[in-house]
Protein backbone atom coordinates (compact mmCIF):
# COMPACT_ATOMS: atom_id res chain seq x y z
CA UNK A 1 0.00 0.00 0.00
CA UNK A 2 1.10 3.30 -0.91
CA UNK A 3 0.66 6.59 1.39
CA UNK A 4 0.16 9.87 -0.68
CA UNK A 5 2.73 12.12 -0.30
CA UNK A 6 1.75 16.01 -0.16
CA UNK A 7 2.91 18.11 -2.75
CA UNK A 8 5.84 20.26 -1.96
CA UNK A 9 5.12 23.12 0.04
CA UNK A 10 1.11 22.39 0.12
CA UNK A 11 1.07 23.51 3.88
CA UNK A 12 3.67 26.61 3.57
CA UNK A 13 1.02 28.93 4.37
CA UNK A 14 0.51 29.43 8.33
CA UNK A 15 -3.48 30.46 7.43
CA UNK A 16 -3.66 27.52 5.84
CA UNK A 17 -2.19 25.64 8.96
CA UNK A 18 -3.57 27.74 11.25
CA UNK A 19 -7.20 26.35 10.37
CA UNK A 20 -5.65 22.92 10.22
CA UNK A 21 -4.88 23.37 13.70
CA UNK A 22 -8.20 24.77 14.72
CA UNK A 23 -9.65 21.90 12.59
CA UNK A 24 -7.31 19.54 14.47
CA UNK A 25 -8.12 20.89 18.08
CA UNK A 26 -11.92 21.27 17.61
CA UNK A 27 -11.85 17.30 16.93
CA UNK A 28 -10.37 16.49 20.39
CA UNK A 29 -13.49 18.80 21.67
CA UNK A 30 -11.48 22.64 22.03
CA UNK A 31 -12.82 25.60 20.20
CA UNK A 32 -11.18 28.36 19.87
CA UNK A 33 -14.26 30.29 22.30
CA UNK A 34 -13.04 27.44 24.98
CA UNK A 35 -9.15 29.09 24.79
CA UNK A 36 -10.73 32.67 24.52
CA UNK A 37 -12.68 32.33 27.99
CA UNK A 38 -9.39 30.28 29.41
CA UNK A 39 -7.68 34.09 27.87
CA UNK A 40 -10.29 36.45 29.48
CA UNK A 41 -10.46 34.70 33.37
CA UNK A 42 -6.49 35.02 33.72
CA UNK A 43 -6.21 38.47 32.21
CA UNK A 44 -9.77 40.26 33.29
CA UNK A 45 -8.34 41.31 36.50
CA UNK A 46 -5.43 43.24 34.69
CA UNK A 47 -6.60 44.61 31.70
CA UNK A 48 -9.35 47.32 32.36
CA UNK A 49 -12.25 46.75 29.76
CA UNK A 50 -11.05 43.04 28.24
CA UNK A 51 -13.50 41.71 26.02
CA UNK A 52 -13.95 38.03 24.75
CA UNK A 53 -13.38 39.50 21.05
CA UNK A 54 -10.08 41.02 22.33
CA UNK A 55 -9.39 37.30 23.94
CA UNK A 56 -10.22 35.23 20.64
CA UNK A 57 -8.09 37.57 18.27
CA UNK A 58 -5.04 37.11 20.70
CA UNK A 59 -5.69 33.65 20.43
CA UNK A 60 -5.95 33.36 16.76
CA UNK A 61 -2.70 35.37 16.39
CA UNK A 62 -1.01 32.95 18.20
CA UNK A 63 -2.34 30.11 16.48
CA UNK A 64 -0.60 31.75 13.45
CA UNK A 65 3.15 31.07 14.96
CA UNK A 66 4.60 28.05 13.26
CA UNK A 67 6.04 26.55 16.52
CA UNK A 68 2.70 26.69 17.58
CA UNK A 69 0.89 25.22 14.62
CA UNK A 70 3.70 22.45 14.89
CA UNK A 71 3.57 21.74 19.00
CA UNK A 72 -0.30 21.13 18.51
CA UNK A 73 -0.37 19.04 15.39
CA UNK A 74 2.92 16.86 17.21
CA UNK A 75 0.84 16.39 20.45
CA UNK A 76 -2.26 15.72 18.97
CA UNK A 77 -0.99 13.27 16.79
CA UNK A 78 0.47 11.45 19.33
CA UNK A 79 -2.32 11.66 21.58
CA UNK A 80 -4.32 9.94 19.26
CA UNK A 81 -1.84 6.78 18.44
CA UNK A 82 -1.80 6.43 22.10
CA UNK A 83 -6.17 6.12 21.98
CA UNK A 84 -5.16 3.96 18.86
CA UNK A 85 -3.11 1.95 20.90
CA UNK A 86 -0.09 1.97 18.23
CA UNK A 87 2.64 3.06 20.52
CA UNK A 88 5.24 0.51 21.94
CA UNK A 89 5.56 -0.15 25.48
CA UNK A 90 6.18 1.47 28.26
CA UNK A 91 5.19 4.91 26.25
CA UNK A 92 1.69 4.04 25.20
CA UNK A 93 0.92 2.89 29.09
CA UNK A 94 2.81 6.65 30.33
CA UNK A 95 0.56 8.19 27.78
CA UNK A 96 -2.54 6.54 28.64
CA UNK A 97 -2.46 7.10 32.43
CA UNK A 98 -0.93 10.57 31.49
CA UNK A 99 2.01 9.65 33.98
CA UNK A 100 2.88 12.70 36.19
CA UNK A 101 6.78 12.02 35.73
CA UNK A 102 6.37 11.93 31.78
CA UNK A 103 6.96 15.63 31.91
CA UNK A 104 7.21 15.40 27.74
CA UNK A 105 4.12 17.28 27.25
CA UNK A 106 4.59 19.49 29.49
CA UNK A 107 8.45 20.64 27.76
CA UNK A 108 6.60 20.75 24.44
CA UNK A 109 3.92 23.09 25.74
CA UNK A 110 6.44 25.31 26.82
CA UNK A 111 7.65 26.05 23.63
CA UNK A 112 4.64 27.85 23.38
CA UNK A 113 4.54 29.31 26.39
CA UNK A 114 7.43 31.80 25.85
CA UNK A 115 6.18 33.46 22.59
CA UNK A 116 5.20 36.57 23.97
CA UNK A 117 7.47 37.25 26.61
CA UNK A 118 8.33 35.39 29.96
CA UNK A 119 4.76 36.22 31.74
CA UNK A 120 3.81 33.10 29.51
CA UNK A 121 5.69 31.08 31.70
CA UNK A 122 3.67 32.27 35.28
CA UNK A 123 0.14 32.08 33.30
CA UNK A 124 1.14 28.45 31.98
CA UNK A 125 2.05 27.46 35.95
CA UNK A 126 -1.39 29.13 37.13
CA UNK A 127 -3.38 27.31 34.18
CA UNK A 128 -1.41 23.78 34.21
CA UNK A 129 -2.23 23.96 38.31
CA UNK A 130 -5.73 24.83 38.68
CA UNK A 131 -6.87 23.77 35.48
CA UNK A 132 -9.94 26.02 34.95
CA UNK A 133 -12.46 25.57 32.15
CA UNK A 134 -11.60 23.71 29.19
CA UNK A 135 -8.54 22.89 30.30
CA UNK A 136 -10.62 20.99 33.02
CA UNK A 137 -12.83 19.00 31.04
CA UNK A 138 -10.17 17.71 29.06
CA UNK A 139 -7.63 16.76 31.58
CA UNK A 140 -11.40 14.80 33.19
CA UNK A 141 -11.84 12.94 30.04
CA UNK A 142 -9.10 10.24 30.80
CA UNK A 143 -10.80 6.84 31.26
CA UNK A 144 -12.83 8.10 27.75
CA UNK A 145 -9.46 9.76 25.44
CA UNK A 146 -6.35 10.17 26.05
CA UNK A 147 -5.28 13.53 26.31
CA UNK A 148 -1.57 13.94 27.79
CA UNK A 149 -0.55 16.63 25.58
CA UNK A 150 -4.01 18.79 24.23
CA UNK A 151 -4.67 19.80 28.21
CA UNK A 152 -1.10 21.55 28.40
CA UNK A 153 -1.29 22.36 24.75
CA UNK A 154 -4.42 24.63 25.15
CA UNK A 155 -3.14 25.76 28.41
CA UNK A 156 0.47 27.06 26.80
CA UNK A 157 -1.83 28.71 24.09
CA UNK A 158 -4.04 30.70 26.23
CA UNK A 159 -1.27 31.27 28.56
CA UNK A 160 0.68 32.82 25.28
CA UNK A 161 -2.48 34.64 24.36
CA UNK A 162 -2.57 36.03 27.55
CA UNK A 163 0.63 37.61 27.32
CA UNK A 164 -0.17 38.52 23.93
CA UNK A 165 -2.59 40.94 25.67
CA UNK A 166 -0.51 42.06 28.52
CA UNK A 167 2.06 43.55 26.43
CA UNK A 168 -0.44 44.95 23.96
CA UNK A 169 -2.17 46.24 26.93
CA UNK A 170 0.70 47.99 28.24
CA UNK A 171 2.13 49.28 24.76
CA UNK A 172 -1.33 50.80 24.41
CA UNK A 173 -2.36 49.12 21.62
CA UNK A 174 -6.21 47.66 23.23
CA UNK A 175 -8.81 49.48 22.08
Amino acid sequence: MSVAQPKENQYAGSLLLKQLVIAWLERRGVTLEDIARLVYEVQQKYIRNLTMAACRESVERVLEKREVQNAVFTGIAIDELAEKGQLAEPLATMLRNDDGLYGIDEVMALSIVNIYGSIGFTNFGYLDKVKPGIIGVVNSKKNEKVNTFLDDLVAAIAAAASSRLAHRDRDGLLK
